[in-house]
């Protein structure tokens, strides 16, 4: 299950992407916004993160106009690893190298079609483990001596 969730900067991307999810039969829950309506981007970062810290959801969606605040506010949420992608290759490692479970998505910068390629990279590719999961093991420990 994938959280998404939006701004108003981000709201048209997020309402192409739903379909496009909508169409390969990938379930997603929309944490909102859902109008062009000016709102706050901190507001649906914290609703994704939290489904995420909840196991309502197993990963997430955040678009906004820069991608910038939403991986900011993510990431302040213990066990969510948030990233800013631009393109293919950088799902890809995000995913690979990082196992990110939630990408950000800047909706002034992607078009539609970039961005379905951008998530259907990060849905297919693998997290490598071994010296990448130890890696990760390290941002754990940090993570819990600094988000108590």
């Amino acid at each position: 299950m994938i959280a998404i969730g939006s701004d108003h900067g981000g709201y048209k991307l997020k309402e192409e992407i739903k379909k496009y999810l909508e169409e390969k039969e990938i379930e997603y829950k929309d944490f909102g916004t859902n109008s062009e309506e000016r709102t706050d981007y901190p507001i649906y970062a914290e609703k994704v993160a939290e489904a995420i810290q909840k196991k309502e959801c197993d990963k997430g969606i955040l678009l906004c106009r820069s991608s910038h605040g939403m991986t900011i506010v993510a990431n302040k949420f213990k066990g969510i690893r948030a990233a800013s992608v631009t393109d293919e290759e950088t799902a890809k490692f995000a995913k690979s190298d990082d196992n990110v479970n939630v990408i950000t998505i800047g909706g002034d910068y992607i078009k539609i079609s970039q961005a379905i390629c951008i998530i259907r990279t990060w849905l297919a590719t693998e997290f490598k483990g071994e010296r990448y999961a130890e890696r990760l093991e390290m941002v754990q420990k940090i993570e819990e001596k600094n988000m108590k």
